[in-house]
């Protein structure tokens, strides 16, 4: 067989090239050297992920060593007698043995319940001052739900300060000296005592996750938030799903290709990437500062979010519907369907997984964000929990982002515990995500 060779435009030929030998040294070193960059890639990957895991490993374990006595509360046993006279109320003023009336109740909620429960803490000895200052709300909740106890005697479990109730949570360090330890030799003997008379015990704190923020640790909740979140996120949802789905279904299915569409497209994907807390300075500037609409509700933190997320969503229906095979829409539309029928009927059930998907990435994202709503006044100091789309409320993050600011060492386990709360909900959404793209998805 000839050997073609080349000849260069000035007419010298160009000398053959020879096989490859493999077997030489030169190429052994080479082959060597090739197999040992592979493999040290190789390592590099997997050494970058090994740290990666780590990192996440430490930081989930610190989460959940701090967060996990979050959901746990501390609680001293007291009798409470039910006197008329300290209460400052009349027993006539309370009708019926059981769920009084609405004066009666209007009655026991204006009751000395402060005055009740000092006179309580006095069987405590040494330890009378260990209760919670908001622990008479315990009584006030217990009479009002059962008017019959009032001048009996019963027995009933208050919270105690979050001193207390971090000792008996083994949170302090009790060998070292008392000035480094954070808590005090009184606090300590008065814990030993209620422990060693069994006047403490320590169990799961329901109110934590159905009740509203608080200035005591022990009380704090992230019940309000959690309800503020969904509020918002509810808002969210109604207004940037269905703008964003049909804003991509105009873009693909009908917009006339030209400068204008080009001008849209370019505006959606610069404002998938514009900062989170411009949207904020927005919902400031319009919602609130023009439109009057009212500060710190699940309203206008809901609206500011769907503009923050709608570009996202818009970005992954297009891309959804594009994915769809033209031939589906060739077939329905020779079989006589309208435009319309072809796009509502066949093509975006058939891109409703990846909508579906898009939309859920893009509210996980808005559940995540305090930037927007720290401007829109989210960050408020709340004690009740919101009743409605206008009442003023916060949500998971910004109420995370103020416990940690809190100087009080009880708010770092209720910190942590809020963020596994989060993180819980946020991991939920995901995986309904990668649920819903599995489940419906079809590949052509």
């Amino acid at each position: 067989m000839a050997t073609l060779a080349a000849t260069p435009a000035s007419g010298t030929p160009i000398a053959e090239r020879q096989p490859t030998d493999w077997a030489t040294p030169a190429m052994a070193a080479r082959i060597a050297a090739r197999y040992r960059a592979e493999r040290n890639f190789r390592v590099a990957g997997a050494s970058a992920l090994m740290i990666a895991a780590s990192f996440l490993a430490f930081l989930l374990f610190t989460i959940v060593r701090d967060g996990s006595t979050g959901f746990q509360r501390s609680e001293a046993r007291i009798e409470v007698q039910f006197d008329a006279a300290t209460l400052g109320v009349a027993p006539a003023a309370v009708a019926g043995s059981r769920g009084a009336g609405p004066q009666g109740q209007a009655v026991l909620a204006r009751a000395d319940y402060q005055a009740l429960l000092l006179k309580a803490a006095a069987q405590l000895g040494p330890a009378d001052d260990t209760l919670s200052d908001a622990a008479w709300m315990e009584l006030r909740a217990a009479l009002m739900d059962d008017p019959a106890l009032l001048g009996q005697r019963v027995t009933l479990w208050v919270p105690v300060r979050s001193s207390i109730d971090l000792l008996a949570k083994g949170k302090y360090d009790l060998a070292a000296p008392a000035e480094s330890r954070g808590v005090s030799d009184r606090e300590v003997s008065d814990w030993r005592w209620l422990v060693r008379e069994g006047r403490l015990r320590t169990g799961f704190n329901t109110a934590f996750l159905v009740g509203a923020d608080s200035t005591e640790p022990e009380l704090a909740g992230i019940g309000g938030a959690a309800l503020g979140s969904l509020l918002t996120l509810a808002v969210t949802i109604a207004i940037a799903f269905p703008l964003g789905v049909f804003s991509a279904v105009w873009l693909e299915e009908f917009a006339p290709k030209g400068r204008l569409a080009d001008i849209i497209e370019l505006s959606i994907n610069n404002l998938a990437a514009v900062p989170s807390i411009i949207f904020g300075l927005l919902g400031l500037a319009f919602f609130l500062n023009f439109a009057g609409m009212p500060r710190s509700a699940p309203l206008v933190g809901g609206i500011t979010l769907a503009l923050m997320i709608m570009p996202v969503i818009v970005i992954a229906a297009r891309v959804a519907i594009k994915a769809v095979p033209p031939s589906i829409r060739d077939a329905a539309l020779a079989i006589g369907a309208s435009p319309i029928q072809v796009v509502f009927h066949h093509v975006l059930p058939l891109a409703l997984p990846g909508i579906m998907t898009g939309t859920i990435i893009g509210v996980g994202r808005a559940l995540g964000e305090t930037a927007p709503l720290l401007l829109i006044g989210m960050r408020a100091f709340v004690t009740d929990v919101p009743q409605g789309f206008t009442s003023p409320a916060t949500v998971l993050p910004m109420q995370v982002f103020l416990w940690s600011d809190d100087v009080q060492r009880g708010f770092v386990e209720k910190t942590s515990a809020a963020i596994m709360v989060l993180m819980v909900i946020l991991i939920a959404m995901n995986s309904m995500a990668i649920y819903l793209r599995n489940r419906f998805e079809r590949r052509w």
